[in-house]
């Protein structure tokens, strides 16, 4: 009889732009994206989630009140290198909706792949907010990506 696998779990100091850190446990355990859903949130102009819709808070593991209130950078997996925030923050404040492929840590540890498209808020002429969409990412984009973010870590 085999011995049962125990997941291993990491323990990992993030940095974000802007010089502040958190730790997070990380395990190598991935949740797969639901087939037919879009994860849905909308934040400030800081990154604050103001919306999460259901499929958000499922795949990220934290209930609603856990979000609302966060900076998005809660779900930062250590594996995602800051040049793909500061070209998503670049774009957006262009004016100019972004697009990439992200992969978001869960409240357990665990990750997801998303395929995500940020668009700015616009009221009165002026960017109140962001909307992000995720849709499930192809297999090959997901190893394009996890190729490409390994040389720029």
């Amino acid at each position: 009889m085999s011995e049962p696998q125990t997941e291993s779990v990491q323990e990992v100091v993030i940095k974000y732009f802007g010089g502040e850190t958190r730790t997070a446990q990380i395990l190598d355990k991935e949740e797969p994206y639901p087939e037919g859903k879009l994860i849905v949130s909308r934040t400030d102009t800081k990154g604050v989630i103001t919306h999460a819709n259901q499929a958000f808070v499922e795949m990220s593991g934290y209930s609603q009140e856990e979000l609302i209130g966060q900076n998005h950078n809660i779900l930062r997996h250590p594996d995602m290198p800051a040049a793909a925030f500061a070209d998503l923050w670049d774009t957006l404040k262009t004016g100019n909706k972004w697009h990439g492929y992200v992969k978001n840590l869960r409240k357990d540890g665990g990750y997801y792949w998303v395929k995500a498209t940020v668009i700015p808020n616009v009221r009165n002429g002026s960017v109140v907010g962001y909307t992000s969409v995720r849709r499930k990412p192809s297999l090959r984009k997901i190893a394009e990506s996890e190729a490409l973010y390994l040389t720029m870590k």
